[in-house]
């Protein structure tokens, strides 16, 4: 019996230890990945919208308006951006029509920066996600490190000690 229980150890420390980190910085080809602005619709490459917000937190809100998980949980990023003003938030829409990202932002009344992810679920910046499902929250320290790595739920980031000064 204590064989048997030494040897489940052993597999389950040889499984741990196989897993897959979260990464800490983008993939040179995410960061290439090119995002059209909500304002200007200018197209802006993911690695110049960080660098618009370097030295600051970012919180990365992946989604589209026609996602009802999406909605749901839009009222906890509201309350994530009343607690913490200092946080830059960054919505990344997967909608299928830039008219409907841009009216959904203006009828939801959602605060932040905002850019339309032109390739999609098969862009550069979804496939370093490995992105399946939406919502997905990231969370970037003030040296452009990832911190908190693809969530589905945005209490996951609040929870995280990183957020708090």
């Amino acid at each position: 019996m204590i064989k048997k229980i030494g040897v489940i150890f052993a597999v389950s420390l040889a499984l741990l230890s196989c897993s897959t980190q979260s990464p800490t910085e983008f993939s040179k080809e995410a960061l290439a990945d090119v995002f059209v602005a909500i304002n200007t619709k200018e197209e802006v490459p993911f690695k110049d919208v960080l660098a618009k917000n370097k030295g600051k937190k970012i919180l990365i809100d992946v989604w589209a308006s026609w996602c009802t998980d999406c909605l749901e949980n839009l009222p906890a990023v509201k309350k994530a951006q009343e607690e913490n003003p200092e946080m830059v938030f960054l919505y990344l829409s997967l909608d299928r029509k830039l008219e409907d990202w841009h009216s959904s932002v203006e009828r939801l009344n959602i605060k932040g920066q905002h850019y339309f992810m032109q390739s999609g679920w098969e862009g550069s910046f979804a496939k370093f996600l490995g992105l399946s499902w939406i919502p997905r929250y990231l969370l970037i320290d003030e040296q452009g490190k990832i911190v908190v790595f693809n969530q589905t739920k945005v209490s996951a980031i609040l929870m995280a000690k990183n957020v708090k000064k």
